[in-house]
């Protein structure tokens, strides 16, 4: 089946969704990349480079660049990478376009907050006529785009689909996983994020390596619990879309939700992290529906929560820490 999923489309031209029409090139794959931006359609289709998002990378010469939804459509499988909250309206405009049956691989990761929805969901309601899939795991774009080994999580309900997803756009340094828990995959590469900036806090305070430990492993058994209450598969979350990315995100400054959490902990504002240009950062898009879904599932994520009071302005980081400090002592 993989050898009919010729045609890919990437729709998203930012750093990640580049990186992933390289490597879906690079297996083979023709592959048109959707970008709202002419200065990226015009940079990678007369350079081979988005000078953008992704300066410095030479792209394959199957990739080709349009800014028409319509164009893109036309694919064999559609890989989702806009930012979680624009998602729905980018599949509204692209619905009408897509053939009956199209898988399509969200490679986004968020809540959406307004519906408090995860992504399959979104694709679901909007666009019934494709075939869910999720691509999640721990991937930095410039490491995937200079084929850097790397493995993720394929997760797909149909097992014959998910095989042939994974055949087509996996190489022999980008290694998907084929996974049948859409919601498991879903919910590590959301919560990850609000945990990162978590984690980048603590840094930024300079609390220390144990804190950050501490607070990485006491932020998965979150992940793990809200995982569960929706009825992911625990082997799920101990995998590459949950502990493996969140062990990425949490320890790096590539991360933009890490590094939002660093500057955050040493003083700077959000207004003034988000003025800096830093593009998309998903964990404070995400935070404020996490906490609202932890509390209509009545699972304890006294981490995320402080994350979301912080980033609302409800609560200032001394007063989040003590709060953490202050909890009783539990059993593990």
């Amino acid at each position: 089946m993989s050898n009919d999923l010729q045609n890919v489309s990437v729709i998203g031209g930012g750093a990640w969704g580049t990186a992933l029409a390289q490597t879906c090139a690079q297996a083979g794959r023709d592959v048109c990349l959707w970008a709202r931006e002419d200065v990226v359609v015009d940079s990678i289709n007369t350079a081979h480079e988005n000078i953008r998002f992704l300066p410095g990378a030479v792209l394959h010469q199957n990739v080709r660049a349009s800014n028409d939804l319509a164009e893109a459509a036309r694919a064999d499988i559609v890989l989702m990478v806009v930012p979680a909250q624009f998602t729905r309206s980018v599949l509204e405009a692209l619905k009408a376009h897509i053939r009956e049956g199209t898988p399509v691989l969200l490679c986004s990761k968020g809540i959406e907050q307004q519906s408090l929805k995860l992504m399959s969901d979104v694709l679901v309601h909007t666009m019934p006529q494709a075939i869910p899939a999720v691509l999640s795991g721990p991937s930095f774009a410039k490491d995937v785009v200079r084929g850097l080994p790397t493995a993720v999580t394929l997760a797909c309900t149909d097992a014959q689909i998910g095989r042939a997803l994974m055949h087509a756009i996996g190489t022999r340094s980008f290694r998907p996983y084929l996974s049948a828990d859409i919601i498991g995959a879903e919910i590590g590469g959301a919560v990850k994020n609000v945990l990162a900036i978590a984690c980048g806090i603590v840094l930024g305070r300079q609390l220390g390596k144990s804190a950050h430990a501490a607070l990485l492993t006491r932020g998965f058994a979150e992940m793990t619990r809200l995982g569960m209450a929706f009825g992911a598969q625990p082997e799920t979350l101990r995998g590459l879309c949950g502990l493996g990315d969140l062990v990425l995100t949490c320890s790096s400054e590539q991360s933009r939700n890490m590094s939002c959490g660093l500057a955050l902990g040493r003083g700077e504002s959000l207004e003034d992290i988000y003025a800096k240009g830093t593009g998309v950062i998903e964990g404070a898009a995400t935070a404020p529906a996490l906490a609202a879904l932890a509390a209509q599932k009545d699972v304890d994520m006294p981490i995320s929560l402080a994350i979301a009071a912080i980033l609302a302005g409800n609560i200032g980081i001394d007063e989040a820490i003590e709060g953490l400090l202050s909890r009783p002592f539990q059993v593990e």
